[in-house]
């Protein structure tokens, strides 16, 4: 319906053109949007608002002649011009039930669109140093992620997830120590415990397992502990590789899978960190001060340069980020979308300015990120700060244990990726409406039973009459829930360009909000078969279009409840 109106009102425009009432060049990006009150029509626009100045009339007879130039329709019932001169779209019932038999027909695939037409994206998410268990932080990178990703899919990119495994370093020289140490039988209470070792029990169970002599199988790593506490090297590449694996089960146990795993260690193995610093040297944008090795990142929007060669030697962490970043451009990655933590903020413009001065190809803002901020856990009004087996965080497994792979994944990808989030455990747990995610559940839940009720009552969906008698929805309840469906395209459309997959669980939470209030206020089993059969046509249409939105966010649509 808001294309309709949209070209109704283009076809308009044309027409005060034509009549030399506006201008030829001009050509307003103006808004066709639902109304927040009904007893104002169904949608709203401000085009009259925006050609008043260039026609230079006043925006209600910029209106009245914008309405006097309306192609005839039977989409719309009445149009009214309101306050200072916004358009008011009143739809014909027929036109807006049309939005049931499009859904029905097109199922799982409505909402979906061929906007990216097959182009490249690859999206980096979770990318966790494999030291321990994923925490819940890296679940909300996870669950904002992976809804990143099936909502450009919906909207027809090819999209590639990849992890990228930070496993070289100062992190991974402390595991393997740290795995050391307990293989040797030390604890974290002992005082050669090492000063940056990790303390959680889980070390225990890698230097067990080391010890044993078990092999571990990390994507296409094969690993067998050598039982062998003195060999340090072998104890990295298995401490390594069995949290990896771990990492790999928590998040198949989230849903979450990736096609491409990247490892850190490949860049310096393959020469890439080297190259870089060659190529930017051979560039001009490097100088040498105080024993150090400095790229000159001011050049490039940058607050300050920055150290890429430290006096003994080593690399700042961040040249194999510019590294890898070019590795993903010479992939053929023209998109790509970071996402991280807030704490990588300070990393953004360095790791942008040292591929722009690597590579003058690369367009400034390459590549797109979208950070996430921290996420508080509670239980009954208190933080809960610690896991036993992590030993200092919440992990993603504690969480997905208490409330279910559903519930952790929809509240953390619920609220905008920049704003904080309480995850409260006692609310993702109960079976109420103030849980949003119960509440959607129990709508999708809801509708089928009232399916299963019909056909035990021997009353069973007439498509072919349901759908003749559509305009017999005219309850206000109704045509709003159809309003809400209709738009249900556009914010798919819109989430995914936004970088904002929020929006699906916001529009999930309104739809189920007008379900739920129609169906408390009309009777679907009524002895009308014409009207029973339009209304169960509705509500087919509601159930797919909140499965379909679940979909989009990893969720289940249970039957039962």
């Amino acid at each position: 319906m808001k294309d309709t109106i949209s070209a109704l009102l283009d076809e308009a425009l044309a027409s005060l053109k034509q009549q030399g009432l506006v201008p030829d060049d001009v050509s307003p990006a103006f808004k066709v949007d639902p109304t927040k009150d009904k007893a104002h029509g169904d949608y709203a626009s401000n085009l009259a608002l925006m050609l008043a100045k260039p026609a230079g009339k006043k925006p209600r007879d910029v209106a009245e002649a914008l309405i006097e130039a309306l192609p005839s329709t039977d989409a719309v019932r009445k149009v009214e011009i309101a306050g200072p001169g916004f358009l008011n779209f009143f739809a014909a019932t027929d036109a807006v039930a049309q939005i049931v038999p499009t859904i029905l027909d097109n199922g799982d695939t409505f909402g979906r669109s061929l906007k990216g037409a097959g182009e490249k994206v690859q999206v980096e998410f979770v990318s966790a140093n494999p030291t321990g268990p994923l925490h819940v932080g890296h679940g909300r990178g996870a669950a904002i992620g992976d809804c990143l990703c099936r909502l450009l899919e919906a909207t027809g990119y090819d999209v590639t997830r990849e992890f990228y495994y930070n496993d070289a370093g100062a992190q991974i020289s402390n595991l393997a120590l740290s795995v050391q140490a307990r293989a040797k039988g030390l604890t974290p209470e002992d005082p050669s415990w090492p000063a940056d070792g990790y303390r959680g029990d889980y070390i225990a169970d890698v230097a067990d397992s080391y010890m044993t002599g078990n092999t571990v199988d990390a994507d296409d790593q094969h690993v067998t502990g050598a039982a062998d506490p003195e060999d340090l090297e072998a104890i990295r590449r298995f401490a390594v590789a069995y949290l990896r694996r771990e990492q790999d089960l928590d998040l198949k146990a989230f849903g979450v899978e990736f096609d491409v795993y990247f490892l850190e260690s490949s860049l310096y193995r393959d020469g890439k960190v080297e190259e870089a610093v060659q190529r930017l040297i051979d560039n001009g944008h490097t100088y040498e001060q105080d024993g150090a090795l400095w790229l000159r990142t001011t050049d490039f929007g940058d607050d300050k340069d920055r150290v890429m060669r430290k006096t003994d030697g080593g690399y700042t962490y961040f040249l194999p980020d510019v590294a890898y970043h070019l590795d993903k451009w010479q992939r053929g990655f023209k998109q790509v979308i970071n996402e991280q933590g807030a704490d990588h903020h300070s990393t953004v413009t360095r790791v942008r300015a040292g591929l722009q001065a690597l590579e003058a190809e690369i367009p400034q803002g390459w590549p797109d990120y979208v950070l996430h901020q921290m996420v508080l856990v509670t239980r009954s009004g208190v933080e809960v700060k610690l896991s036993k087996r992590a030993g200092s965080y919440v992990t993603l497994r504690d969480l997905i244990d208490e409330v279910g792979r559903d519930a952790t994944r929809y509240f953390l990808a619920a609220r905008r990726a920049d704003s904080q989030l309480t995850f409260d455990i006692d609310l993702a747990r109960s079976q109420s409406n103030d849980n949003p995610v119960y509440y959607v559940q129990y709508a999708h839940a809801r509708l089928c039973s009232v399916m299963r009720k019909a056909e035990a009552d021997g009353l069973p969906f007439d498509r072919e009459l349901g759908f003749a008698n559509l305009a017999s929805l005219e309850a206000d309840q109704e045509k709003a829930l159809m309003n809400r469906l209709a738009r249900f395209p556009e914010v798919v459309e819109h989430a995914a360009l936004s970088r904002e997959p929020q929006q699906i669980a916001q529009y999930l939470q309104d739809l189920a909000a007008d379900f739920h209030t129609c169906y408390n206020a009309v009777k679907v089993m009524v002895e009308d078969a014409a009207l029973r059969n339009a209304r169960l046509a509705l509500g087919l249409a509601t159930r797919q279009v909140i499965r379909n939105g679940l979909d989009l966010l990893g969720v289940s649509a249970p039957e039962e409840m």
